[in-house]
């Protein structure tokens, strides 16, 4: 007799991503940057996401790297003549809703709660794909990026900006990721018109700047092996933090 297919654990299976993404070290969640062409992760009829859905698929962009807002299921897509990519991921979402069991068998007219039917929560999910994951979609699955505008909440601060320079790290601002690279002594950062408030560039800029400080030329912290979640991890954290 042929075993059953295990029923799907959305619950576990967004877990388990989030498991996955914070022993990497990466926390995109915290970013104070913007990525992609939109604030909100979008349904194929433009409206917005909310909730679980609106958390998670914000995250899937920032991590995909995509620009475009839209996501949609493969029937949604096959429905606008359009074709996922061959080897593209999907993603979980989930919906939220509630049924009413019937009152138990056996129970009789005239006892209390005979008529008053139980409301049971569920979940259900179901898989979606973003829009640069499916070829053949109208150029209005595509916005352009807004080009960044010289705003002044998002033009440099002179002062802060002198104090940083003078330090001498080098660094490149550029891409989508704040990290020190040791072996290339170097730092990386957004650009400063990616941030909606300029202190958060600085604020991340000196984060990555504390961890520039631990090689053996400069301040020589050595806690063993560092790696994400274990004391030398967590120290090194601590410190790049005050």
């Amino acid at each position: 007799m042929a075993r059953s297919k295990p029923k799907f654990d959305a619950a576990a299976s967004i877990t388990n991503e989030l498991i996955e993404i914070i022993d990497r070290g990466v926390l995109p969640w915290r970013k104070p940057w913007r990525v992609g062409g939109s604030t909100v992760p979008l349904r194929h009829n433009g409206e917005p996401y909310q909730g679980i859905n609106n958390f998670l698929l914000t995250m899937r962009t920032m991590m995909g790297g995509y620009t475009s807002p839209y996501w949609m299921t493969l029937k949604q897509a096959n429905e606008l003549d359009a074709k996922v990519i061959k080897g593209s991921k999907s993603s979980v979402v989930v919906y939220y809703g509630t049924t009413e069991r019937d009152r138990e068998e056996g129970a009789h007219d005239d006892e209390p709660d005979a008529e008053d039917p139980k409301t049971i929560p569920f979940m259900k999910s179901y898989r979606v794909f973003n829009a640069e994951q499916i070829e053949g979609l109208d150029a209005r699955f595509h916005p352009e990026p807004a080009e960044p505008q010289a705003h002044p909440e998002r033009a440099p601060i002179p002062h802060m900006q002198a104090f940083f320079e003078a330090i001498g790290a080098t660094v490149s601002f550029s891409g989508r990721e704040a990290c020190y690279v040791p072996a290339l002594d170097k730092i990386y950062m957004p650009p400063i018109e990616l941030f909606e408030d300029p202190r958060n560039f600085y604020a991340v800029w000196g984060h990555e700047l504390g961890h520039w400080t631990k090689p053996r030329h400069r301040l020589n912290r050595n806690y063993g092996d560092a790696r994400f979640g274990n004391t030398a991890y967590a120290r090194e954290e601590i410190v790049a933090l005050s």
